[in-house]
């Protein structure tokens, strides 16, 4: 990659700046959506899957039993954002058939990413040992994220799940999407405006970039909005790229979405970014 200077990186980087209705408009919609979903849905908040402060996860139970499972991380740098600002993702994937789980983490720079993505794998181990309770098959367990929770989906999909947990199956994660994903984390770090907040050195690049990670069974869906900088558009077809179209089959821009708007798509049953989540559940997309 061409060596760029601290603005360049600060201008790719910085979808809040980049999209001004963000902090204004669109995140107090998602929270508003979000406690919308809670009052209204039944959901079980705040469960622990670890006993650090943070480590706690909301379900969203299937209406049948043996449905499958849609995780979702949520987005906002490893440094900021809740679960509970992302309730409003369940509604429409519950309607469809499936369970549905919003995890939290910690959040950098109090934690490393490496801790987030070693708290997330403990997240999916809970949901593997527990989805049944809730109407959920551990067998049928699709993890999707956002931004951040993109690069988390990633690193969930190339897990060796024997280390995390003895009794954990060798998959847990039977299919991933991540929508506006981070895969290779080298500009990442190069970025000021991040730079405080998550510490990334040279080392923890190579460790945390599943870009360069050896190819997953898959499948990964990777898709971004068309309207996201250049760089959002490099990392999406970056991934595709280094994994092969057998681990991603689907490697997608969606017009007309900005960063934010993309994950509108997600929750729209007419949304592209839908559809291929439903066929990753295996629920149908009609």
């Amino acid at each position: 990659m061409a060596l760029h200077d601290a603005a360049w990186h600060d201008a790719q980087y910085n979808n809040r700046a980049r999209v001004p209705e963000a902090a204004d408009v669109l995140l107090p919609r998602w929270a508003q959506a979000s406690a919308l979903s809670r009052k209204r849905m039944t959901c079980v908040l705040d469960e622990a899957y670890g006993s650090a402060p943070g480590e706690t996860l909301d379900v969203f139970p299937a209406r049948e039993a043996d449905a499958p499972v849609l995780v979702f991380i949520h987005g906002g740098y490893w440094r900021s954002l809740d679960k509970a600002d992302h309730s409003f993702v369940a509604p429409a994937f519950v309607q469809a058939g499936a369970m549905v789980v919003v995890p939290n983490y910690a959040l950098c720079p109090a934690v490393s990413i490496e801790q987030i993505a070693l708290q997330t794998t403990q997240a999916l181990a809970w949901v593997w040992r527990h989805a049944a309770r809730y109407g959920g098959n551990p067998n049928r367990i699709v993890v999707v994220g956002h931004s951040a929770g993109g690069h988390l989906a990633a690193m969930l999909l190339a897990c060796h799940w024997k280390m995390v947990g003895d009794d954990l199956p060798q998959r847990v994660v039977h299919g991933a999407m991540a929508i506006s994903g981070l895969f290779d984390l080298e500009p990442v770090r190069q970025t000021p405006f991040l730079a405080a907040d998550l510490q990334l050195s040279p080392v923890s690049v190579r460790r945390l970039s599943p870009a360069f990670f050896p190819r997953p069974r898959g499948p990964l869906v990777a898709l971004v909005g068309g309207l996201e900088s250049d760089e959002f558009q490099r990392q999406n077809q970056l991934i595709r790229d280094q994994w092969g179209p057998g681990s991603v089959p689907v490697c997608e821009a969606l017009p007309g979405l900005n960063h934010f708007t993309v994950l509108h798509d997600l929750v729209d049953p007419a949304g592209r970014a839908h559809q291929h989540a439903l066929r990753l559940l295996g629920l149908s997309a009609g």
